[in-house]
């Protein structure tokens, strides 16, 4: 051994292994599994399911560091250290652990916790037990049976209606202007609303435009009423499905009187993302008045509070079966997660909201890692300077869509909201309660690469189903 070369602290040879050993940094430790190294199981400390061993191979031999956490087991005596994802979580210091020299509990050093990769952590995730799920599901659900829409009310607002002889052009401007997304349909003749007119229409509309075989023409959409393209739309719908779905055309609405865990279910189950509060004095229903659209979003905001002590919103949101996630390696049930890159045509992506049933559309770059995210509102900043007019859906990108909507009303920021898959449930809840945003991005911490998607209706299906 070259002694000019020697470890001070104890005269080996000063590698950079050797010096690893005396200098643990824990965002660069080597974790080597005892178990895996020794052919034995790999849970083979049941008691401390967090607390993993580990040694040093230093000069030919397996050593441990009398300076940190370590216990005698089975494999002689181990360093420990304790795996976590929770950055609040608080280890208990017992007396099975010891810290140098068994009489003086360094609890500074035993407090340290590592921080380790998400997909390192699979097998010490906390649990959900189906008693717990239960036990949530039923005090939101109480919560949500005993308070009705008309507490959804606010103090002061406005609701946007739209005839359904309004030229479907004007329409969509109207909208654009209002900085709204959708809009209820009044029929005059019949003296009440029969449907909705929503940014899913317009995608519909514009890529009928863009299909060579239209029936639709840009003059024609000059005059052509609401009530005239929802009758093409109910002909699309039934040529496309081989007239096997009969698509129903009864407004979803509700009364201001009814609970608001019905209106949840009404929204999740007829797939709709907002249903109209309408309140009649008569008996028949005539006279019908217009008060308030009933969303998730508007629902989340009113229980959040009453619920952030629920245990269950403290796991973190990977440990839920909640949202749509990127499948992992020889994962084959499991739906892949649909992306577009930013020179993606504008074509591909409205083709993609339709046929995936999506209401967004993740953008990510060559590495997976997001950029932003094309939603089906996003279609309204079209209408702006009657831009669907001169442009090509097959030659403009997403990232050329999404830069005419920069300065819309929904602010880039507030729709592109991202948590890490460690994050709490009720962190993802928080944020999805923020104006405007509907749906958060899981992405991997530092890169950014998207790991998965919760919406709205994903945490309302989980509590309410």
């Amino acid at each position: 051994m070259d002694i000019s070369n020697a470890c001070p602290s104890c005269g080996h040879s000063n590698t950079i292994q050797h010096r690893f050993f005396h200098d643990l940094r824990p965002q660069m430790l080597a974790l080597l599994d005892l178990g895996s190294l020794q052919n034995a199981p790999q849970t083979w400390w049941p008691e401390i399911p967090l607390h993993k061993p580990y040694k040093f191979f230093v000069d030919g031999e397996w050593r441990h560091d009398e300076h940190q956490p370590y216990v005698h087991g089975q494999y002689g005596i181990v360093n420990t250290v304790l795996l976590a994802t929770d950055p609040n979580f608080i280890p208990l210091i017992t007396s099975d652990i010891a810290s140098g020299n068994n009489m003086d509990v360094d609890n500074e050093t035993f407090r340290r916790v590592v921080r380790v990769p998400d997909d390192a952590l699979s097998e010490v995730l906390p649990r959900i037990s189906d008693t717990d799920v239960q036990i949530s599901r039923q005090r939101i659900s109480a919560f949500l049976s005993k308070h009705t829409a008309y507490e959804l009310l606010p103090e002061s607002g406005k609701v946007v209606a739209l005839d359904v002889d309004l030229p479907v052009k004007q329409a969509f401007h109207i909208l654009h202007e209002q900085g709204i997304y959708m809009a209820p349909l009044w029929d005059m003749c019949k003296g009440r609303f029969v449907g909705v007119l929503s940014a899913l229409d317009f995608v519909l509309i514009l890529r009928e435009l863009g299909n060579r075989g239209s029936n639709l023409t840009e003059e024609e959409l000059e005059t052509h009423t609401i009530s005239a393209w929802k009758e093409g739309k109910s002909y699309l719908n039934r040529q496309n499905n081989g007239h096997v779905t009969a698509f129903s055309r009864h407004l979803i609405h509700a009364g201001p009187y009814d609970n608001l865990k019905d209106i949840a279910m009404k929204i999740l189950q007829k797939e709709v993302s907002t249903v109209p509060i309408i309140h009649s004095s008569s008996e028949d229903g005539s006279f019908p008045q217009l008060l308030h659209l009933a969303s998730l979003s508007g629902i989340l905001k009113y229980f959040r509070n009453c619920s952030s002590s629920l245990p269950i919103l403290q796991l973190p949101i990977c440990a839920i079966p909640v949202g749509t996630w990127v499948p992992k390696i020889g994962e084959s049930n499991r739906r892949p997660l649909a992306v577009l890159r930013p020179s993606s045509s504008l074509a591909s992506a409205l083709n993609l909201l339709v046929q995936a049933q999506a209401s967004s559309i993740p953008i990510v770059d060559d590495n997976d890692s997001l950029l932003d995210i094309y939603c089906r509102s996003d279609i309204m900043a079209l209408a702006k300077d009657r831009a669907y007019t001169h442009i090509n859906l097959d030659e403009m990108t997403i990232q050329q869509a999404l830069q005419l909507g920069q300065d819309a009303y929904e602010l880039r920021s507030q729709r592109c909201q991202m948590c890490l898959r460690s994050d709490s449930l009720h962190k993802v809840i928080e944020r999805l309660a923020n104006p405007g945003v509907r749906r958060i991005v899981i992405v991997e911490a530092g890169s950014k690469r998207l790991e998965g998607i919760v919406s709205l209706s994903d945490i309302f299906k989980f509590f309410l189903s």
